[in-house]
């Protein structure tokens, strides 16, 4: 195996979209070896081909980044979302448009589920809420836009019946997603390294960035939240996975916790508290 260039693809992988496998040589080969012997090059020759050829790091982000996702995931952030914060930030904005941002949506199910349970409160008019939702992958990009899928898919595995009835229209081989869901979400290519592009979404209310920072290293780690820490508005909201946590980093926010789980709130005031949100 040609170890030093396996080594060097790392590193390049890690300063173009922060994935890390520094540790995990092994599993970044299973994941490239095949597009490699494909080309007939070595992982040397590899590296030096991704340079002279751009459009090659989208076949790369296909092959090493994963998308693993579902309608309703981690629900209980997702009704805290849209039963509590929603309705806070209604208020302050005096009818003004709340922008949410699926930060790394995959093949869209995050931001259809939250477009969907954002119709079922019957609190917002058309227009209201916009949802942007962004991904590196350009392939499950053109999959979420499309808004159908596969009636065997693991996607629908958690979502509610009633919610499953009401918001999509049954195919041959699958399901689509009525247009109503599909106008409140406005899906485009991003690499969160890019500070540049990342700036271009604006000032947005809340984010979601779940199970991404677990792929990064500690630096890393910081570089994107400081850049969502920017985009967020002075009393916005940050949604990350169960199984991340940024309580222990002086990055500017508070965690806000509810009876059934906890998300973070941008940081104003250094001696400003985060109150207890009861939830429902």
């Amino acid at each position: 195996m040609d170890d030093n260039g396996l080594v060097r693809l790392s590193h390049i992988i890690k300063d173009y979209c922060g994935l890390s496998f520094n540790e995990r040589l092994s599993t970044l080969k299973k994941k490239v070896d095949n597009r490699v012997t494909e080309l007939g090059v070595s992982y040397a020759d590899y590296c030096e081909y991704l340079t002279r050829n751009p459009s090659e790091w989208d076949i790369m982000i296909e092959l090493v980044t994963i998308n693993e996702t579902y309608f309703y995931r981690e629900e209980n952030q997702l009704i805290e979302c849209c039963s509590v914060v929603l309705p806070l930030l209604k208020k302050k904005r005096y009818g003004g448009p709340i922008r949410i941002w699926s930060a790394a949506c995959s093949t869209g199910e995050e931001p259809y589920t939250l477009a969907m349970l954002i119709q079922e409160t019957g609190q917002f008019l058309p227009g209201s809420i916009e949802i942007i939702a962004t991904d590196i992958n350009k392939k499950v990009l053109e999959k979420a836009k499309k808004g159908w899928y596969h009636q065997g898919s693991f996607a629908f595995r958690r979502i509610p019946e009633n919610l499953m009835k009401k918001y999509f229209t049954p195919t041959d081989a699958g399901y689509q997603i009525n247009d109503t869901i599909k106008k409140m979400v406005h899906f485009q290519h991003l690499n969160l390294l890019n500070k540049q592009k990342t700036a271009q979404i604006g000032e947005v209310d809340i984010i979601f960035c779940r199970n991404v920072l677990i792929y990064f290293d500690q630096m890393t780690t910081k570089q994107v939240i400081d850049s969502l820490h920017r985009n967020l508005a002075s009393d916005g909201y940050l949604f990350l996975g169960h199984a991340e946590s940024i309580t222990d980093s002086d990055l500017g926010f508070q965690k806000a916790y509810s009876e059934n789980t906890f998300y973070y709130r941008k940081e104003t005031n250094q001696n400003e508290t985060v109150p207890y949100f009861s939830g429902r």
